[in-house]
């Protein structure tokens, strides 16, 4: 009984968090639009549903319904499947991520993660980082010099940005022993000294700022520039296939933010008065929001100070980072 149990209850979990991640990268595109349209002194959805709420199921329907639009040459087979990998990359990517603490249900005790592996962190970023075939493979498929020179772009920043991200995440696995998210997690139960942030600032920096690359935000949203005439890779795309890579970054986005969440700032672990879970809540949520304003407050950078920056600045400071944190370990 207890074998069909766990199978059971990892069906749901699955099920759950597609129907739930999918559900709020459609609404977080309704928070992106209005908090925007605040910073700029405009209104932004309004006029379906209360508050433009239901603007969101409009746009859903009108995805589902619009004519796909599929060029005379491409690739039709890859063209099709690009966006499918994007979009399932960014969910397989979620099943390894503990999303709240566990508890107790029908006399079980029930952990919110779809697979519990002691190798989370090397799953969750390796499975991201096959995310970029999605890009690459529409770009390539659509037989369109625009959609080639950005699903090319797009392959170079993601592989560059992906050695930033693991390089920071080095320090604080050296620190704690273990590549389990869970495992971080609960390195930082003491209480708010604990959290990995005090002891690995530049870790935290570097990780986030290869966070904003790698799900396309900007000031680092080169793959998909939403200034320019074309739209990089995705040029090609439209109706279901664009939304699938819509989903795709912002499914990203959440995963983003409960690995800063989990591995530098305390994770679902109690904060005070407040519970792990609404604490864990709090903190993606914020993160998900900073994403947003970033994108209003902050211009756009050129590739060449994107790549300059990455292989000049963020990727040699990573290393150090990783040779002091060693040194002090054997020092200790």
């Amino acid at each position: 009984m207890d074998d069909i149990f766990a199978i059971a209850a990892t069906i749901v979990k699955a099920i759950l968090v597609v129907l739930i991640f999918s559900a709020l990268a459609g609404y977080g595109t309704y928070f992106e639009r209005r908090l925007l349209a605040f910073m700029q002194r405009r209104k932004g959805p309004m006029h379906v549903g209360p508050f433009g709420l239901l603007q969101i199921v409009a746009d859903g329907i009108k995805m589902f319904t619009k004519e796909n639009i599929i060029p005379s040459r491409a690739i039709k087979p890859i063209f099709f499947i690009a966006p499918i990998i994007t979009a399932s990359t960014a969910f397989i990517a979620m099943s390894a991520v503990p999303f709240l603490p566990p508890f107790e249900a029908f006399g079980h005790t029930i952990k919110p993660i779809v697979a519990d592996i002691n190798v989370g962190v090397l799953f969750v970023m390796g499975v991201m980082a096959a995310g970029l075939y999605g890009p690459l493979l529409g770009g390539i498929a659509s037989v369109s010099k625009y959609s080639l020179l950005g699903g090319a772009r797009t392959a170079i920043q993601l592989i560059s940005y992906e050695v930033v991200s693991g390089l920071a995440l080095l320090s604080p696995i050296l620190l704690v022993g273990s590549l389990s998210l869970i495992s971080l997690n609960d390195y930082q139960a003491g209480g708010l000294l604990d959290w990995m942030i005090f002891k690995q600032p530049l870790a935290f920096a570097l990780f986030m700022m290869a966070g904003f690359a790698e799900t396309n935000r900007t000031p680092f949203d080169l793959m998909e520039h939403d200034a320019e005439i074309v739209v990089g890779y995705a040029t090609e795309y439209s109706g279901i296939h664009w939304g699938l890579f819509a989903i795709g970054e912002y499914a990203n986005m959440f995963t983003i933010s409960f690995l800063i969440s989990l591995i530098f700032l305390g994770g679902y672990n109690d904060f005070y008065i407040i519970p792990g879970a609404i604490a864990i809540v709090l903190k993606v949520a914020f993160f998900f929001f900073f994403f947003i304003l970033v994108r209003g407050a902050w211009p756009h950078i050129r590739p060449d100070q994107l790549m300059w920056l990455c292989w000049k600045v963020l990727m040699p400071l990573a290393v150090v980072n990783i040779l002091i944190t060693a040194a002090v370990i054997l020092w200790e």
